[in-house]
């Protein structure tokens, strides 16, 4: 079908939506519960919330390329405010519903924005917190209407226009859109410092469109599909997917909530879906869990995975699967591969996951309950997309191949090399971190280690950054040896620690459901989790399957301590991203008292051997 790709003559972001409004008015465009009930907007009235928004901005003396921040959860007017902004000819710059007051601070002044639009109350208070710390004004703007504080209520500030406002603020609207190009900024997103303070990364409209055509080629979309957004829109990967979205006039339903994405799933039942890996990992455990209660639903459930993957691998070497697997495949749908689609929604004609690598056992899960996951990789500089799996190239525990119109390389230590329409035009007000990250042939320095195998898929095997050189000088690859740990459902998190010391160590968070089942096991006396987790029998137990699982391991990988914390790694308290990646530095600092006691341990251990 012929999408609003195939008809716009510029590359703009705004003419994208526009194209696809002209085709799809009647059409539902968002929806989002509010108050138990379902508020619903068609394209068309998509397009005049965002044209009423873009004519507010233009009285509001926001000009061409201007930067205006947006605060809020994922919401329809998330999504109309920045098309407004884009219809505006002006720059959004998104900001993590997680941000504190200084990185608020840092991210508004760095850029310079001249206007913020917030969600409501929760975000009210820590803005107004920033603006008295660098003594700044610029006005706010609230969408759930409330007023205080000098905070200007959404509707209040629409409807304040004229109809001699309303027509010469259209008019100047059109000239706007008239003299648009594709290298024009649509937004400035700050990465999630993981490493670093924050950076402002530079998007273009025509590299957001470029990527929209890319992915396109790769999957068959249709009107009726419909996606569920979850993951920031201040993010760039859910950013990007929501104009994939609208390219093809399809729904988008928001959960504000991300806590409240499970129910939503199997409420909404959403064709489209992009995720990070935290997302399938949960899916993943909480199955195995409720196997598990018996021997028979655990032989059961365990045989149905089997008999799924069978299908599934025959099908991707391009053979009819066996008699003998087709034979069993009814039942094993029925007991309990369908169950798994049905925890998701049901069937998806995209099922994507990206921001961070996925396990390959759990993509093989998936593989068999006939939802293949189309994993790929890709970082902010690029908008976010250098390569993707798709239906026609597709191979387990690879980041899929490059981009249409993109081109990889292989650089020194491995790292990964990106070239493409979709790259930033840079880092805002930071021309010489722009110029050495993107060199001057073009090339993207990701900053991440990978190959790209004889049939063209890339393979991510590490973070540069993240690699971990011991005291002794040996390189180690963190992510691997995490993945072997996270293969035990025992284990939420596992955060390898050995920078500059002599031996690797390792913090686990532990799954409380499976704390207890251990506890249980070991017929401890019951207890609260803190009082579980450093019991002797259990610290014991961690040991015992850390050691197991990576006993094939060299001997300068292998894990001389470990400790665990119930503490869980949340965005709120700065373990994790807003795509949901650890942030070790941050893990380090907060559990420096426990990686020291490991490392006394080990020292005191060692010094007792040499005195023997």
């Amino acid at each position: 079908m012929t999408s609003a790709l195939d008809l716009i003559t510029t590359d703009h972001l705004w003419q994208l939506f526009d194209t696809a409004a002209d085709q799809h008015a009647d059409r539902l465009a968002t929806r989002v519960k509010r108050g138990g009930v379902w508020d619903d907007l068609t394209y068309g009235q998509l397009r005049d919330l965002a044209r009423s928004v873009a004519r507010a901005l233009v009285r509001q003396g926001i000009g061409v390329g201007d930067r205006v921040a947006l605060f809020a959860p994922n919401l329809p007017e998330w999504t109309a405010i920045d098309l407004a902004v884009n219809l505006a000819g002006a720059v959004l710059v998104p900001l993590y519903a997680t941000s504190t007051p200084e990185q608020i601070s840092h991210i508004v002044g760095d850029s310079g924005a001249r206007l913020m639009v917030i969600g409501g109350e929760k975000e009210a208070g820590r803005v107004l917190a920033s603006r008295d710390q660098i003594n700044a004004e610029w006005p706010v703007i609230s969408i759930d209407g409330q007023v205080r504080d000098g905070i200007i209520g959404l509707r209040g500030w629409l409807d304040a226009e004229t109809p001699d406002e309303r027509t010469e603020g259209d008019a100047e609207l059109d000239r706007r859109v008239a003299e648009a190009r594709a290298d024009d900024l649509t937004a400035i997103v700050y990465t999630s410092g993981t490493t670093g303070d924050p950076k402002g990364v530079m998007l273009t409209h025509g590299g957001m469109v470029a990527q929209c055509r890319a992915v396109g080629d790769l999957f068959e979309f249709s009107p009726e599909d419909h996606s569920l957004s979850f993951l920031p829109l201040s993010h760039a990967l859910e950013r990007a997917w929501q104009f994939i979205v609208i390219a093809y006039g399809c729904r988008n339903t928001y959960c504000p909530n991300p806590r409240e994405v499970a129910g939503m799933l199997t409420e909404v039942r959403p064709t489209l879906l992009v995720s990070v890996p935290k997302l399938y990992e949960t899916v993943y455990r909480v199955a195995h869990e409720k196997a598990d209660v018996s021997p028979v639903k655990q032989t059961v459930f365990s045989w149905a995975v089997r008999v799924g993957g069978q299908m599934q691998h025959s099908y991707r070497k391009g053979r009819r699967p066996s008699i003998v697997w087709r034979a069993q495949l009814g039942l094993a749908d029925k007991l309990v591969l369908k169950n798994i689609r049905d925890a998701m929604g049901g069937t998806k004609t995209v099922l994507a996951c990206g921001g961070a690598p996925l396990r390959r056992e759990v993509e093989e899960f998936f593989s068999a309950a006939g939802m293949p996951i189309f994993t790929g990789y890709g970082l902010t500089e690029a908008s976010p997309l250098v390569s993707f799996n798709s239906p026609s190239a597709f191979k387990v525990s690879s980041a899929g191949r490059v981009m249409g119109g993109g081109e990889l390389r292989i650089g020194a230590e491995s790292e990964v090399l990106y070239r493409g329409p979709n790259l930033m035009a840079g880092y805002w007000n930071q021309p010489e971190a722009s110029a050495q990250v993107i060199d001057e042939a073009g090339w993207l320095h990701t900053g991440d280690a990978g190959y790209v195998d004889g049939d063209g898929f890339l393979f991510i095997t590490d973070r540069i950054k993240d690699i971990i050189v011991t005291l002794g000088g040996k390189n180690v690859a963190p992510q691997p040896i995490e993945g072997l740990v996270l293969a035990d459902p025992l284990f939420e998190h596992a955060v390898l620690i050995g920078e500059g010391r002599p031996t690797l160590t390792m913090l686990v968070r532990p799954s409380l459901p499976h704390l207890e089942e251990l506890a249980e096991k070991l017929q401890l006396p019951k207890g609260s989790p803190a009082d579980l987790v450093n019991h002797p029998a259990v610290v014991e137990e961690f040991k015992a399957r850390v050691a197991a699982l990576t006993a094939k391991l060299p001997s300068h990988e292998q894990i001389r301590d470990l400790r665990a914390s119930i503490e869980e790694f949340t965005m709120d308290n700065g373990l994790l991203t807003p795509t949901l990646k650890v942030r070790r530095r941050e893990v380090e600092k907060k559990f420096s008292n426990l990686i020291d006691e490991m490392y006394a341990r080990i020292a005191e251990f060692r010094k007792h051997r040499s005195d023997e």
